[in-house]
């Protein structure tokens, strides 16, 4: 069968635009894909955030008999819009939604114009999809899939049990006229890689362990290694949740990474605890090509710290930048402007980062995200759709979503000013951007300019 997967487009595709712009290549498809094609099937990829207008064309010129959508929660609505395209120029295409999204709400699709939603890891579930279309019989019972059936969706139980070393290796052959295009920041082009996946920690904010059950997988060595070994691009961001928790994994990678003869340039995520505990193993990473960790610091006050449960404090949090900054890896600082702050709360930001000499910081909106405390119910969220649900285009971490203490154009103001403050004042951020990726760098300044914050793709 012809399968066409998609990644939506949306109003925003950047977290943290101020620094952490990004598009990336879509790893989850690129995983989907290559389970298809082990059962034989045809499949292509289509990326709308590079290719905004070319959905009619691709169902027209390929006709196939099912498309799959996976995304975040600021993709919801545009997911269902171009399921709802599907049906209209493809009345008979079976289309299946997935991701993040689906996992935890997976009744935020149950609409008309879909016929099946992936809870949890994909890639065997959609195999059974397609395995059912196949065979000519309607895709129900398969765990982790609801399908719909007479106007209702009925569940095929919970999902598999995850195996991440049962999962193929992802298909990186089908993108090859996009691959150029991914980025972050001036890490251009960039590829994706995975070498564990979920998280042991229960920050307030985040819903990433709940989507794994708690559990985190760690990937055998050599598997990661033949992955990286094909991989073409010079720069690879290991996308691990929290790569630095099981120490002698990431010491065995990293010596068979050197022993292979893999030269890369590494962008990773670390919690400030890992850094100041793996000091041996962090350098061992450095010395294959670790240059630039992400660190959610995301407080500067001891009762934030807290109530995002971070377990963490402030001069740990400074040791750990001091101790990053003499390994000579770069930090990507990430902080979370909380919807409660007032003006001295932005100004206290702006010290912390000033003080600790950031060059690089970060900036997300506190949202209620599907599987945290926060989004129980929808009682504190400001902004709806008609039917009284979300509007999830804004849960883009760039939209306050509840009520701001401050008015919400004055609390804009002094979000956007944080942009201003620190990308215009970053020597190494703008020469570096102006070598690799010119063409953003003029987006977010032009962006930081406006009056009314918009953001962009």
């Amino acid at each position: 069968m012809k399968i066409l997967l998609v990644y939506p487009n949306a109003r925003a595709e950047i977290i943290g635009w101020g620094d952490l712009g990004a598009i990336a290549e879509p790893l989850a498809l690129e995983y989907l894909a290559a389970g298809a094609k082990l059962d034989g099937h045809d499949v292509r990829i289509l990326d709308l955030r590079l290719h905004r207008d070319a959905l009619d064309a691709a169902l027209l010129d390929y006709q196939p008999a099912a498309v799959g959508v996976t995304g975040f929660s600021m993709h919801v609505l545009r997911g269902l819009a171009i399921c709802t395209r599907v049906k209209e120029l493809l009345p008979d295409c079976i289309t299946v939604a997935g991701g993040h999204h689906a996992t935890l709400l997976p009744e935020d699709f149950f609409e008309p114009q879909i016929d099946c939603v992936v809870q949890g890891e994909g890639v065997k579930p959609f195999r059974e999809i397609l395995r059912a279309l196949a065979a000519g019989r309607t895709p129900s019972g398969i765990p982790g899939v609801w399908t719909r059936a007479d106007g209702r969706f009925l569940s095929g139980g919970d999902p598999y049990l995850f195996d991440i070393d049962d999962m193929p290796l992802p298909d990186r052959s089908l993108l090859p006229d996009d691959r150029a295009s991914y980025f972050i920041d001036w890490m251009k082009p960039i590829a994706l890689m995975r070498s564990t996946v979920g998280c042991p920690f229960r920050c307030s904010f985040c819903s990433l362990w709940r989507i794994m059950d708690g559990k985190y997988h760690i990937r055998a060595v050599e598997r990661v290694v033949t992955e990286l070994a094909a991989i073409p691009e010079e720069c690879v961001f290991l996308v691990d949740d929290e790569a630095f928790i099981n120490r002698k994994h990431m010491f065995e990678l990293a010596a068979a990474i050197k022993s292979a003869g893999i030269r890369k340039r590494y962008f990773t995520y670390c919690r400030i605890d890992s850094l100041l505990r793996e000091r041996e193993l962090l350098t061992a990473w450095r010395d294959v090509g670790l240059e630039r960790l992400f660190i959610g610091i995301e407080a500067v006050t001891a009762r934030d710290l807290q109530d995002y449960n971070k377990r963490l404090n402030i001069s740990q949090i400074e040791e750990g930048l001091t101790v990053a900054r003499a390994m000579g890896i770069a930090v990507f600082a990430g902080f979370i402007v909380n919807t409660s702050f007032e003006k001295r709360d932005f100004k206290q930001l702006i010290r912390f980062i000033e003080h600790n000499r950031l060059d690089y910081p970060s900036f997300t909106i506190l949202t209620p995200l599907p599987g945290t405390d926060a989004l129980r119910t929808f009682d504190a969220v400001t902004e709806r759709q008609p039917n009284g649900r979300p509007s999830w285009e804004l849960f883009d971490l760039q939209n306050p979503v509840t009520r701001t203490t401050l008015p919400r154009d004055a609390f804009m103001r002094e979000y956007r000013n944080l942009f201003n403050e620190f990308i215009g004042r970053s020597l190494q951020y703008r020469e570096e951007m102006l070598l690799h990726n010119p063409e953003r760098l003029r987006e977010r300044a032009r962006i930081a300019s406006q009056q009314t914050y918009s953001p962009v793709s």
